[in-house]
């Protein structure tokens, strides 16, 4: 059975920085287009960060252009989102996401607040 586990959420002050990591299980991230979304209280889930399967094309949310980085590790299977400058209104569940199974992780916490 596919598995997607995210770890790495937390609370971190406005400016700070945290890494999510996505632990695969059953398939090889380097083989399948992935990508985070995320939800914040009272909002639609919204995509943040994807990462095609191809020649890993890297696609992200205008609110998070230049701060993000999403990558992939073949060697530790897990995929990665790298969040720097990190403001208030990034606070939400994030969850590491597999297209072609529709498949979601449990999603980790990100609270950004001084």
């Amino acid at each position: 059975q596919v598995q997607l586990v995210e770890s790495g959420g937390g609370l971190v002050q406005p400016g700070g920085s945290l890494r999510l990591s996505c632990a695969a299980s059953r398939f090889t991230v380097n083989n399948y287009a992935m990508a985070w979304y995320r939800q914040a209280p009272g909002k639609k889930r919204e995509l943040v960060a994807a990462i095609t399967s191809a020649d890993d094309t890297t696609n992200y949310a205008d609110s998070v252009k230049g701060r993000f980085t999403i990558s992939r590790d073949n060697a530790k299977n897990t995929a990665y989102l790298q969040m720097n400058s990190l403001k208030p209104e990034d606070t939400a569940v994030y969850y590491c996401y597999l297209p072609v199974l529709n498949y979601w992780g449990q999603g980790t916490q990100v609270t950004v607040s001084s």
